[in-house]
């Protein structure tokens, strides 16, 4: 996660540099099981990468046991395009977004220990307690989910991978009162977090509702927030924490103040208060999938893992 976490950094001043390539992701509606199919291709220049991310979510698999989300990453070879290397996609999209919140939370969140709030328990949630804590000195950690005996289990099955206690809230409004890292990893599509509920100087990884119609925060709060996106051109066109709170007329696409890989890079600036609130919505870009699949390649042939196979 370490060397991940500095791959994502790379990979996002690249993109906002222009040393990476790749277009909005196209997706094609399931209606009848109100799922959706991404398509995500990216170019990174340096270090070299090609390739590309199917993605599926299916938001009611979890009824038959299966998950969310699944995809398959194909890697390219970007001298020739001859195919490198086929893989499973969930970990690495898993393990890609928390870091992309950990370079967030490194350059947004205020200094010093945090209260970590998590509002979520799956996936996504158990990532962020490992990416963020390795940012971040993690003084307590609480975690909110809708079902009771999912928040508890997380609890209790995370409890040995940090030094932090972790609570189990049973309402988002107690997770959050007084936290000052907050992490958004739920499935939601209506809005749970409020602005009332979240103190000065707070920094937000918002990493769910990749719906033009999906939301986790009200209005209220990314209005109120310094808003830093992965891509402005994805954010105006899936984000509808976004896209809905300007349909509300709360502000127009020149309130999102930077691309985080410009605050990477240095230029543009990040917090620029202790009391200011920090939000940083992120909608997963291609070339993090890419990056992240460059680097898995590159150890697995390193120490001779994976399989060989003649097409």
């Amino acid at each position: 996660m370490d060397d991940l976490i500095e791959v994502m950094a790379r990979a996002l001043a690249s993109f906002s540099t222009g040393g990476a390539m790749q277009p909005v992701r196209t997706t094609v509606e399931i209606a009848q099981h109100r799922a959706f199919l991404g398509t995500m291709p990216a170019f990174l220049a340096d270090p070299p990468a090609l390739g590309a991310k199917l993605v599926s979510v299916y938001p009611d698999n979890h009824a038959q046991g299966l998950p969310s989300h699944q995809a398959t990453i194909v890697l390219l070879d970007p001298e020739c395009g001859a195919l490198l290397a086929i893989m499973d996609g969930r970990f690495i999209t898993e393990a890609r977004t928390a870091a992309v919140s950990a370079v967030s939370a490194r350059l947004l969140a205020a200094p010093g220990p945090a209260v970590l709030a998590i509002l979520g328990s799956g996936v996504q949630a158990r990532s962020h307690l490992d990416a963020l804590g390795r940012v971040r000195e993690l003084r307590e950690v609480r975690v909110w989910s809708p079902r009771p005996e999912s928040r508890e289990r997380f609890a209790r099955e995370m409890s040995s991978r940090t030094l932090a206690t972790i609570r189990p809230a049973a309402r988002v409004e107690d997770a959050v009162r007084g936290a000052n890292l907050i992490a958004l990893v739920s499935g939601a599509t209506e809005p749970i977090l409020r602005s009332d509920w979240v103190e000065d100087g707070a920094h937000v990884c918002a990493v769910g509702a990749c719906r033009p119609t999906h939301r986790e925060m009200d209005g209220a709060l990314v209005a109120r927030a310094r808003l830093i996106v992965d891509s402005r051109a994805g954010a105006l066109a899936e984000a509808g924490d976004i896209i809905l709170a300007m349909q509300e007329g709360r502000f127009g696409p020149d309130h999102i103040a930077a691309e985080i890989g410009e605050v990477v890079t240095g230029r543009a600036r990040g917090r620029t208060s202790p009391h200011e609130v920090t939000v940083f919505k992120s909608l997963g870009m291609a070339i993090e999938d890419v990056a992240a699949a460059e680097l898995a390649y590159r150890r697995a042939c390193e120490r001779g893992l994976g399989r060989g196979v003649a097409l």
